[in-house]
């Protein structure tokens, strides 16, 4: 797997003004050592050596992963991967990965670049779901997180909502600062609780999104809105990530995510998603760098737009797809 090592090195190392270069390159590969990917190129009738910018590539429906194994060579090669969380009775997306001790480095180099050390913080993880099944690639990454934070206090916490209160009262004096990091429906119960919650100035409140059938679908602003008045902060930071991606963007505010480097998102036109957007707005296609084993090139069922500055916001899903396990935020 020479060659996963050289792809990887070049994503760690990679530098601003590289991004296109790098794509191309893994495009190339991919399309002729991703027997899918390969296949769906065919029948699109692509021809991978007259594909010369990144436009011009096509995104594979993420679709494939629910029922296909989308790797380079052979899924033989592979002995992990990482499972979605469908709601019950759903197909679940499978991503096999070449090496979980990357996946993990590259998931801190992106906090970090975003936060800061992860010393720096308390990292308390409230994800029921997802610690309630085998193979999530949220928790693979949240453990780790409390394990870097070196922080005694940093954990995992299910339904025992007391527990978690009395922790985050605790640490409200402390220098360092407290990421509270929750799947949506979680968060809210939780602020719906009727159980008191003194100020902390120290708190960050991070939602994954994230209704996994438990309740009913709400705008962002609402979501948002109910947290920072019980958790008494100005803004609700946000993590985008899925199963399908190796990367993470973040956002520190107001649902605008700041893509990390190795990730570039195109939008689509919604009614032709062979064709690019004209507009601010579409359907999110990834290219995402972290995925140089599996496919880099990802068609979404995700809407979004983005500002003038680059930064991402997800609108919700696009009418008439699967609502994901890992559900987004509707506005």
């Amino acid at each position: 797997m020479q060659e996963f090592k050289s792809f990887s090195e070049r994503v760690r190392n990679l530098k601003k003004g590289e991004f296109e270069s790098l794509a191309l390159d893994l495009f190339q590969f991919q399309a002729r050592e991703n027997a899918l990917y390969k296949e769906y190129l065919q029948i699109r009738g692509i021809t991978p050596a007259k594909v010369s910018s990144i436009q011009e590539i096509p995104f594979l429906p993420i679709r494939f992963f629910k029922d296909h194994s989308v790797v380079c060579w052979d899924k033989e090669e592979f002995s992990q991967f990482y499972s979605s969380s469908g709601t019950t009775g759903m197909i679940t997306s499978k991503h096999f990965i070449w090496s979980e001790e990357w996946y993990l480095n590259h998931a801190k180099t992106i906090f970090e670049n975003t936060y800061g050390s992860l010393r720096n913080y308390h990292f308390l993880a409230l994800l029921p779901a997802y610690l309630e099944r085998p193979g999530s690639s949220l928790v693979s990454m949240a453990n780790y997180f409390i394990q870097e934070s070196q922080s005694p206090y940093s954990g995992f916490y299910l339904y025992n909502q007391d527990e978690l209160l009395a922790m985050l009262d605790f640490l409200k004096t402390s220098e360092k600062k407290v990421i509270l990091l929750g799947v949506t429906f979680a968060l809210l119960d939780l602020a719906e609780s009727g159980k008191p919650f003194y100020s902390s100035e120290n708190l960050v409140v991070m939602e994954t999104g994230g209704m996994k059938g438990r309740r009913k679908e709400m705008i962002r602003e609402e979501v948002h809105s109910i947290l920072k008045s019980f958790f008494k902060v100005d803004t609700i930071h946000s993590e985008y990530g899925m199963t399908e991606m190796m990367s993470q963007a973040y956002s520190r505010g107001e649902g605008k995510y700041k893509l990390p480097e190795s990730v570039r998102v195109l939008l689509r036109d919604v009614n032709d998603p062979w064709s690019w957007s004209n507009r601010s707005q579409g359907g999110i296609n990834v290219i995402d760098l972290g995925n140089f084993h599996s496919c880099a090139f990802l068609e979404t069922q995700d809407l979004g737009r983005m500002d003038k500055d680059g930064n991402l916001e997800v609108l919700g899903r696009i009418d008439n797809s699967e609502i994901r396990g890992c559900n987004l935020l509707v506005q």
